[in-house]
């Protein structure tokens, strides 16, 4: 029998001060996104967010929080992941590394209007997050792939 399973990732919502890290990405799918990748294996999902926020911001991170997990089999045109998300403070200046074009510090609310992937629903979530202290709820709304 032949298995076929979304992808996992993990994505970093990093802040430094007031402000989050973004970059622009140099593959398809352009636009803006928070950091992230593809978790190697054998690796953990919290080593994962670490390596991936070095590798396309250049700056080292601490992990302060899980937001949540999101699967939605339609968040990557690319092929069906599900991404883990952490938020993590930082300090220093973002460059960019990796597959990314650009990496660089933004108002929460003043994001790009080309988000890629789901992003604008996680940056969405993690404003209501930090006003209010409450994380997503589990959704059963969400497109089904079959």
């Amino acid at each position: 029998m032949n298995f076929k399973n979304p992808a996992p990732t993990v994505d970093i919502i990093i802040e430094i001060g007031s402000e989050i890290v973004l970059i622009e990405r140099k593959n398809p799918p352009y636009g803006y996104a928070i950091p992230g990748g593809f978790i190697d294996e054998g690796e953990s999902a919290e080593l994962a967010a670490v390596r991936e926020a070095k590798e396309e911001t250049g700056l080292d991170v601490d992990l302060t929080d899980l937001l949540y997990v999101y699967s939605d089999p339609l968040r990557d045109p690319r092929k069906h992941t599900l991404s883990i998300v952490y938020t993590a403070s930082a300090q220093g200046t973002p460059f960019a590394g990796d597959d990314a074009k650009r990496a660089f510090l933004c108002r929460p609310d003043q994001l790009p209007e080309d988000l890629v992937f789901d992003h604008s629903r996680i940056l969405g979530d993690y404003a209501i997050f930090k006003k209010t202290g409450k994380r997503p709820q589990p959704s059963v709304n969400l497109k089904r792939n079959s």
